[in-house]
């Protein structure tokens, strides 16, 4: 018995380490990020389900500043200025545009994408690994909502640049989504109107006003 309490104990103490870990690998994360003034990323988007014979495999691009961001991926740009969501279809000619209002907690928008984590989450050491030379150390990441679509993520970290690498999200539904970072750029000079829709470019498109 005495054998068994000190094997569990060990264990414990153990797991509490690993969490504390985590959470301090997280804080110096967000800590680094949160000093950027913006942050601007090249990524590449798949989305697999076996059961469903779902694979999407496609590459973004997005530039952040604080809330304000612009997202290029799958022929859409999707401009958020801080007050109204602006989504453009090239192919569709056509502009929708609306309040960013985050209904669905689960969502992780451009503008969560880098601290996300941050709440609503536990958070404990997973595995290290060596991809093209580079140390990355995988934070698991459980929803604390059990009513989460979400059964758990796979956020991996960069040891060297606390830059966060990639980013693996399981669905309850067995859904896989995978986010790689294929390059991370900071501070850089950006145009003032970077944010800014400019009505005057799509004159000819459909224009579903939302509000």
């Amino acid at each position: 018995m005495k054998k068994l309490i000190t094997i569990v104990l060990i264990a414990l103490s153990f797991q509490g380490f690993a969490q504390n870990n985590a959470k301090d690998l997280l804080n110096q994360v967000s800590s680094k990020i949160k000093n950027y003034d913006n942050i601007s990323l090249d990524f590449k988007y798949a989305l697999e389900n076996p059961s469903e014979n779902i694979k999407q495999v496609t590459k973004g691009d997005v530039i952040l500043q604080g809330e304000k961001y612009r997202l290029n991926i799958l022929g859409v740009t999707q401009l958020f200025d801080g007050n109204k969501l602006y989504s453009i279809s090239t192919e569709d000619e056509e502009v929708t545009i609306s309040s960013h209002i985050d209904a669905d907690k689960d969502v992780i928008t451009p503008s969560k994408m880098l601290s996300f984590y941050e709440d609503g989450y536990t958070s404990e050491l997973d595995i290290k690994q060596d991809i093209k030379g580079r140390k990355i150390q995988y934070v698991k990441l459980t929803p604390i909502d059990s009513n989460s679509e979400i059964k758990n993520i796979l956020l991996g970290i960069d040891a060297k640049t606390k830059h966060i690498y990639n980013l693996i999200q399981v669905g309850e539904n067995g859904t896989k989504t995978t986010l790689t970072v294929n390059s991370f750029q900071t501070n850089e000079q950006l145009s003032k109107n970077t944010f800014t829709f400019d009505a005057s470019k799509y004159k000819d498109y459909y224009i579903n006003n939302l509000d």
